[in-house]
């Protein structure tokens, strides 16, 4: 399945890196304000579906452009897609965007593919068997403190998006971190934290086809994700945190009074530190990791 996976994400890339030798000539459609669609993002998730379903016709699929209208519905496994995961960099000539495919099995991910076709990197992971970048091993960094952290984030974008409250996060952990970062796509964002490249992530607004292969690669990795209190229930949540164990404890420290349902949004007063930060949750343990439940 994870041969299936790669060579799915290859024929996406393939697909994507033609189409930015000349992305003015592509046809672009807006899905709402400052969300934007492609022909290469439908291509390419036309190519990854075929590979999938010729492989597997049982299986289920969910994917950006065109939800669950592919597969099987009630098949056990599911594979979640996002054909290019960083459309407004890609429609710039900004090379940072990539093709996510994740399978889960009976709502557990179990299989992670990300492809960097700018680079020809390839991220992946099954689960048991760590995640790997290219022909390494990857694991989380060894940071222990915020203030020595480098942090990756995604702006909200989308008008209704709480604004006021996304400022307040970015103060809370800004001044509580070595830096921020932006880049534009979370499936790369989630594999610079399992890299080691980024200590912690955060992030709201994200859908499962954004995070699924990247969540099963962070955890493979060593890392921790879950949602902005510690549980494991973020696949669907729209709130993501992810790290190494140590950073991770402390972004919860700061973005738990931020979560969905949390009472009073005020940011905390005290930076977190190893000692004070509660320790992640015990459903959030390598071992018993779920990215998806």
């Amino acid at each position: 399945m994870l041969n299936v996976a790669i060579r799915a994400a290859r024929a996406a890339g393939a697909i994507i890196n033609r189409a930015a030798l000349d992305v003015d000539l592509l046809k672009i459609s807006v899905k709402g304000p400052n969300d934007f669609v492609s022909e290469v993002d439908r291509a390419a998730e036309a190519a990854i579906i075929e590979t999938l379903l010729q492989a597997y016709p049982d299986h289920g699929i969910l994917a950006e452009e065109s939800g669950s209208s592919h597969g099987n519905r009630k098949s056990e496994f599911q594979w979640i897609i996002d054909p290019l995961d960083g459309t407004t960099n890609f429609l710039h000539g900004l090379p940072i965007y990539a093709v996510s495919i994740g399978l889960a099995h009976r709502d557990v991910v179990q299989q992670g593919v990300v492809y960097d076709p700018a680079r020809n990197d390839l991220f992946f992971a099954s689960r048991g068997r760590g995640a790997f970048l290219n022909d390494r091993r990857l694991r989380v960094s060894k940071r222990t403190q915020l203030s020595d952290a480098l942090v990756g984030t995604g702006f909200p974008f989308r008008r209704g998006d709480d604004f006021e409250r996304y400022l307040r996060m970015m103060q809370s952990v800004m001044q509580r971190c070595a830096g921020v970062r932006r880049p534009g796509a979370a499936a790369l964002d989630l594999c610079y934290v399992a890299a080691g490249w980024y200590d912690g992530f955060f992030e709201t607004g994200l859908n499962p086809w954004d995070v699924a292969a990247g969540s099963l690669i962070v955890t493979e990795a060593g890392g921790l994700i879950g949602n902005f209190t510690g549980e494991s229930q973020f696949l669907h949540q729209r709130e993501i945190v992810a790290g190494n164990p140590k950073i991770y404890g402390q972004l919860v420290h700061l973005l738990s009074p931020f979560a969905k349902g949390a009472r009073g949004e005020a940011a905390p007063t005290a930076a977190a530190s190893p000692a004070s930060a509660p320790a992640p949750r015990k459903t959030l343990s390598r071992r018993a990791s779920k990215p998806v439940e």
